[in-house]
């Protein structure tokens, strides 16, 4: 056979050789592929390697996302607002992301009237189209017509970028102080001024 492990120099022993080895290392020999030619054997803790195995499987259990299948049931003269009532519990369980399962039960010989079920289902579908998506268009098993939804599955929304802010644009120049305009006093200084050198002139 082949031996494989950590421990042991991997090649082609004789059985019983393999067996020694093994043991003296107070471990088991594992068949890992019978059909291999020669067979393939592992030395190894097969007690810690069925513990690591079951661990795996839990985990594995564990990541896989559990189907949850509601069922609606109606009759073939479901009114109004026996209708409103279970599509605004479909709402809910879509919403909590359940599968649907609806169904009209037909009694006796309400059964000739299997295409008012139809409609029936289809409308119920319609009604759910923005949170659900059809699995299986109304189909009669039996006494029963039966109607598959499925969540919708939502996309996240796209994240949008940041625009980038504008730079700051640079300070205007600072304005140039106005020109003071002169005091009224001043003003009446210079025109007295005036009228005297006129008045001067004149008597010259």
């Amino acid at each position: 056979m082949r031996l494989v492990g950590d421990n042991v120099e991997q090649g082609i022993y004789p059985t019983d050789q393999a067996r020694r080895m093994a043991q003296d290392q107070n471990l088991d020999l594992v068949e890992i592929s019978p059909t291999a030619t020669p067979p393939v054997c592992r030395v190894i803790d097969y007690s810690k390697f069925k513990y690591e195995q079951k661990k795996k499987t839990r985990e594995l259990k564990a990541k896989q996302t559990k189907v949850v299948i509601k069922e609606i049931r109606f009759g073939p003269n479901t009114d109004d607002h026996d209708f409103a009532f279970k599509l605004k519990h479909a709402q809910e369980f879509l919403k909590e992301g359940a599968k649907i399962k609806a169904y009209v039960h037909f009694v006796g010989r309400s059964i000739v009237f299997k295409e008012r079920g139809e409609i029936l289902l289809l409308k119920f579908a319609q009604a759910l189209e923005d949170l659900a998506k059809v699995e299986q268009l109304p189909k009669l098993e039996g006494k029963r017509m039966f109607l598959y939804l499925a969540p919708k599955v939502v996309a996240p929304p796209k994240k949008v970028a940041p625009k980038e802010t504008d730079k700051a644009k640079p300070a205007d120049k600072a304005a140039k102080p106005a020109t003071a305009a002169p005091a009224p006093e001043a003003k009446a200084q210079e025109t007295a001024t005036a009228e005297v050198s006129a008045a001067d002139q004149g008597a010259e």
